[in-house]
């Protein structure tokens, strides 16, 4: 890997983490008013391990493991719900999704199953062009900052809202 590549693989995978952020805050929300029973400390846990899902991360401490084993279908009834409730994150996800791969491969490691995954459950859009690294991380900075986990750019980091 050449210097080049070793200075954006971070920045993309930064950018990839954001994304996630985003799609954790969203599928709360999501889960917190369709899953009313559930208290609120389950809709956290529900979130991050759709995401983990999603992304292909399997947890392997616990209690993150024995949550995830346990709340394997509905985890996956979630992820389902992706493509209708919150379709709107589809382009993201999918341009994450993909920069992942990509940053994945760089490194030698295989992920095209997490995008096989992605397609067969209607997230990923398959149509998509892959976007080159400055348009994804100009979709991150949008994402991030419409979500509140970034500040926008012309913000004064030494004002707080601004």
């Amino acid at each position: 890997m050449d210097m080049s590549h070793e200075r954006l693989i971070p920045l993309l995978r930064e950018g990839v983490d954001v994304i996630k952020m985003v799609l954790f805050k969203h599928l709360k929300e999501h889960i917190r008013a369709s899953r009313r029973a559930l208290d609120p400390n389950q809709v956290v846990r529900l979130s991050g391990a759709a995401v983990n899902e999603l992304f292909g991360h399997v947890p392997i401490e616990e209690p993150h493991l024995s949550f995830a084993l346990r709340h394997a279908e509905l985890i996956g009834n979630i992820l389902q719900e992706i493509p209708t409730t919150l379709a709107h994150l589809r382009a993201p996800l999918t341009d994450a999704l993909r920069m992942q791969c990509l940053c994945d491969s760089y490194e030698g490691r295989d992920s095209t199953e997490v995008l096989k995954r992605a397609k067969e459950l209607g997230i990923l859009m398959v149509e998509r062009e892959m976007p080159l690294p400055a348009s994804f991380m100009s979709l991150v900075r949008t994402w991030g900052t419409a979500a509140g986990l970034l500040r926008p750019p012309w913000a004064s980091p030494h004002k707080p809202g601004g």
